[in-house]
């Protein structure tokens, strides 16, 4: 099982990286892998959704049920696609007027050995990046700070 922990100190709100994350259908607009995303469905406390990886000629699909605590939290957990295991948290903790820091961890195993060979470096680049990306979203939407 692969295990990431990520996490970052930026000058925003802990809301507004919230914000950023849970915007699930944004996804396609500024993370390169991302080919499509779709939302099954959405309440005040969780959100279903499924993303599709594209890289080269590859192409995946997967689908979490997200657990929110606004402006806090979001638990993922996988409901269908090539892992075996897929679980995460974000956690985005206030640090006063000076940001917030927005921390990933995140654990999967894919469901065979093919798999892992072809889409496993694939999804650990972009594990390791996502916290990043999330960074410079918050750049593009709210302005240099």
């Amino acid at each position: 099982m692969v295990v990431i922990q990520r996490q970052a100190l930026v000058p925003y709100t802990a809301a507004e990286m919230y914000a950023l994350v849970d915007d699930v259908a944004a996804y396609p607009q500024f993370l390169p892998w991302c080919r499509s995303s779709r939302i099954a469905f959405r309440n005040e406390d969780e959100v279903e959704a499924s993303i599709e990886l594209a890289r080269g000629s590859l192409h995946k699909t997967f689908t979490t049920r997200n657990r929110l605590q606004h402006g806090k939290m979001i638990e993922m957990r996988l409901v269908e696609g090539p892992f075996h295991h897929l679980q995460g948290c974000w956690r985005f903790e206030a640090l006063g007027s000076d940001g917030c820091r927005v921390m990933l961890d995140l654990e999967y195993e894919f469901s065979n050995v093919l798999l892992k060979m072809t889409v496993g470096p694939v999804f650990n680049q972009i594990a390791n990046t996502l916290v990043d990306a999330f960074s410079q979203r918050a750049v593009e939407i709210y302005g240099k700070r």
